[in-house]
């Protein structure tokens, strides 16, 4: 059996708060591999893992429901399944891959409208401060 580490050390290795990795066990996401004989929940590498692809999948605004999917879907692929189910499971991780993409794009197009706000803001202050200045003269 692996290592073992609590949720505070997971906690600070998957940059996600405590109340989130527990929100993540009640959904029943990742739960904890094992407890210590005091209760204290203890995660392996592949939990802390499958933690790390959850933090991934969140920015990109995947629900609860795509992100078990998705761990089931990677689960089944390591494991040994027949080649007609390993296309479907394929084509099925094909599907979250584009709409990943999808939505990275998105983001890059909002980001790109962001800057160009904090950039006007910027200009606006610039102009401003250039007034501000030759007042004092």
């Amino acid at each position: 059996m692996g290592e073992h580490r609590q949720i505070g050390e997971v906690a600070e290795r998957t940059k996600l708060s405590l109340r989130t990795i527990r929100h993540y066990e009640e959904v029943g996401l990742v739960p904890p591999s094992a407890r210590s004989k005091g209760g204290f929940r203890l995660y392996s590498e592949a939990d802390v893992q499958r933690l790390l692809l959850i933090r991934r999948m969140k920015p990109l605004g995947f629900t609860l429901e795509e992100m078990a999917d998705l761990l089931n879907l990677v689960d089944r692929l390591a494991t040994e399944v027949q080649t007609e189910e390993r296309a479907a499971l394929l084509d099925r991780l094909t599907m979250y891959r584009e709409a990943a993409g999808q939505r990275i794009t998105a983001l890059r197009e909002q980001l790109e409208v962001a800057m160009s706000f904090a950039d006007q803001l910027q200009e606006r202050l610039d102009l401003h401060a250039d007034s501000r200045g030759s007042n004092l003269h």
